[in-house]
């Protein structure tokens, strides 16, 4: 039988195979997400999260400049109070951990892109994302400290800001605010499409926000639904969002190919800390290769269409494609 067609012969060599590659990573693609915790040479390891440590303002910048020497141009921080209360007050506090961290950044890392969460999850002591009333989380009653918590990043001095919280109108009100405020440049990076996931356990540990009831399923998307999907970024791109993203990524890499062709805006996707979990495990374990994992896995997220991808492999893989 005569072959018209061989695939293979692209394939045959690496040359090859890199000449007519169709999906390329570069470190430029990635953000790196760091918690912010209060105090001075405070490193507190999370041990569902191997190498992934909660910093104080002056190690998170080392560990920032680490990243960025090796080609990594953005962070995204979270932060950890000194103490919760019901309305999670100390998340706009000027004296914040995350607030301390952005004006260290920008002033010793002037070229670091620093993005900072907005969400109240880590900040209130029933570990819900907003404002309760009674056992409900209030929707409406957030709005106005989400702004005013997005105030005090921008302020610090953050480039973007990026609400997670999934309250409806968020991103709108966030936006007013700013722009009110004199802020109009700052960016926002919305968490369009969070799905209420059950791959956010080590990330619950690394930022003491597991609810201490109920769950989050009321705010956070269905992971059954994906038409749903498309309904959220529209409307947070209507609201203003600069940017928008999906997470998780690898078990929503369907909802990333159907965000693609929709919307010209930037897509980021969250590698979120379960998936980094599970690959850090089995690789301890001697079940996977590590880095010939996690590279395929980054591979997968940006093909499906990520032009950004936030993940907590962000220095390894860099460093790694640096070479």
């Amino acid at each position: 039988m005569e072959l018209l067609f061989r695939p293979r012969r692209l394939r045959r060599r690496e040359p090859l195979r890199r000449m007519v590659r169709e999906t390329h990573l570069n470190p430029e693609d990635f953000i790196y997400p760091m918690f912010a915790v209060p105090g001075s040479r405070v490193r507190q390891e999370v041990t569902s999260m191997p190498s992934v440590a909660r910093l104080s303002p002056d190690l998170l910048v080392e560990e920032a400049k680490a990243a960025l020497d090796v080609g990594v141009p953005a962070v995204l921080l979270f932060g950890l109070p000194l103490s919760k209360d019901d309305t999670g007050s100390e998340a706009a506090s000027p004296k914040g951990a995350v607030q301390q961290a952005v004006r260290r950044l920008k002033k010793q890392l002037p070229e670091l892109v620093v993005i900072t969460d907005v969400c109240l999850c880590g900040y209130t002591s029933h570990g819900h994302c907003g404002l309760l009333s009674g056992r409900e989380v209030d929707n409406d009653a957030t709005l106005e400290v989400l702004a005013q918590v997005a105030l005090s990043h921008a302020q610090a001095g953050a480039d973007i800001v990026a609400p997670s919280d999934m309250m409806d109108g968020r991103v709108g009100a966030i936006r007013e605010a700013l722009d009110e405020t004199g802020l109009e440049m700052t960016a926002i990076l919305s968490y369009a499409v969070k799905y209420a996931s059950s791959f956010y356990g080590p990330f619950r540990d690394a930022a003491e926000c597991a609810p201490q009831f109920g769950d989050r399923r009321s705010y956070q998307m269905d992971p059954a639904n994906a038409r749903e999907a498309m309904r959220e970024a529209f409307l947070d791109v209507e609201e203003g969002a600069d940017l928008i993203m999906v997470k998780p990524a690898l078990p929503y890499l369907d909802i990333l190919a159907r965000l693609r062709p929709e919307f010209d805006l930037p897509l980021a996707a969250y590698q979120v800390s379960g998936e980094y979990a599970m690959i850090k495990a089995a690789a301890q374990k001697g079940w996977l290769d590590e880095t010939a994992v996690m590279l395929e896995s980054l591979t997968s997220i940006k093909r499906a269409g990520a032009d950004l991808i936030l993940t907590y492999f962000a220095k390894q893989a860099a460093q790694l494609l640096g070479k």
